[in-house]
């Protein structure tokens, strides 16, 4: 008989927690929850068109500096996440994942379209049995209309 696999050193568990956090970023952007964002990178450092950003705070204002949120309390965008290839070094308690994102967005004025598209490049680390972001590098390779969604030109 075999003993029971510890879940915080499972090679699927992991795999699936990673990518429950991939798709947490995209949630809590489109949702408009800042904070959520700033809780859930408060480990990492976010890089986007800019130098890197760290911190639960900083990564806050920087959403809330650039993201315009619209009457009802989001920016009105759908982040999809596809193409995802999770790397887990159980041993190590690391991972690293890359990911294609597209972001659709809609207005009563603005209709259905995508506006952005690129890749997420990502770190993580298990800590006291959870996984967690080190680190998140967005590379936006395809631009549309940003206009409804951009305050200026980062992220």
């Amino acid at each position: 008989m075999s003993a029971p696999t510890d879940p915080s050193t499972d090679p699927a568990a992991s795999h699936r927690a990673v990518e429950n956090l991939i798709a947490r970023y995209a949630e809590l952007v489109d949702n408009g929850d800042f904070a959520g964002l700033g809780a859930l990178l408060a480990d990492a450092a976010f890089t986007g068109s800019g130098a890197p950003v760290r911190g639960s705070e900083a990564i806050e204002r920087l959403f809330r500096d650039t993201l315009i949120v619209h009457a009802d309390g989001t920016p009105r965008t759908h982040h999809v996440t596809t193409n995802t290839a999770v790397e887990v070094d159980e041993p190590a308690g690391t991972a690293v994942a890359r990911s294609y994102v597209t972001v659709l967005q809609a207005l009563p004025d603005f209709p259905l379209q995508t506006i952005a598209a690129g890749r997420y490049h990502d770190r993580f680390e298990r800590r006291d049995g959870r996984w967690r972001f080190t680190e998140r590098r967005v590379r936006i390779t395809l631009v549309g209309d940003m206009s409804r969604h951009l305050r200026r030109a980062t992220a």
